[in-house]
């Protein structure tokens, strides 16, 4: 839920917030964070071992950050976003900050005040930036969808119970259901 105001915001704004308080700034509004549930932590743990393990183990030059990481997607410090997770390729796009433009894989984990944002607002702003892949993983419905938006717009929904391919990583394979175990 953004702040509220009449005002638009900038990256200013969002560099200055207090220490601790979490949000992100898209099209010019600041959305504040709510802080996560244990399910969403552990998931958000398990992903970024997952990934990492499966990078290291492939001698692959991606990175795997977990949240709070900001990613200022458009490059043209407008809109700023914490991913669950987000994986980066491309080494010229990590600063001190954050990330500089798209990250190749986005997760993230949906709660019940981030479900709009998640499904609607940022899967829109992730295919125009130009992410690579953006899973939805939704504990409450117990199932993921997945954008491959190289190869098409539509998604794929895979239920926590079935085993779900990494586009990018085209031999990684993960079922969620084990991850909650």
């Amino acid at each position: 839920m953004p702040l509220p105001s009449e005002r638009r915001y900038t990256s200013a704004d969002y560099w200055s917030l207090p220490e601790g308080q979490r949000a992100e700034l898209i099209d010019g509004q600041l959305y504040n964070m709510a802080p996560p549930s244990r399910i969403h932590q552990k998931l958000i743990s398990q992903f970024t071992l997952i990934l990492g393990e499966y990078i290291r183990n492939n001698h692959g030059s991606c990175e795997v950050y977990p949240a709070p990481f900001a990613v200022n997607l458009d490059s043209e410090d407008q809109n700023w976003v914490e991913p669950d997770v987000s994986v980066i390729c491309e080494k010229e796009k990590l600063t001190d900050r954050g990330c500089t433009g798209a990250p190749d894989l986005i997760i993230e984990i949906v709660s019940p005040s981030s479900r709009r944002m998640d499904y609607g607002t940022k899967m829109a702003l992730y295919s125009d930036a130009g992410v690579r892949e953006y899973w939805i993983v939704d504990p409450e419905k117990e199932r993921t969808t997945i954008y491959h938006f190289e190869e098409d717009a539509a998604p794929t929904i895979v239920p926590f119970a079935q085993t779900a391919s990494v586009g990018i990583f085209k031999k990684l394979q993960i079922k969620l259901s084990d991850l909650l175990i």
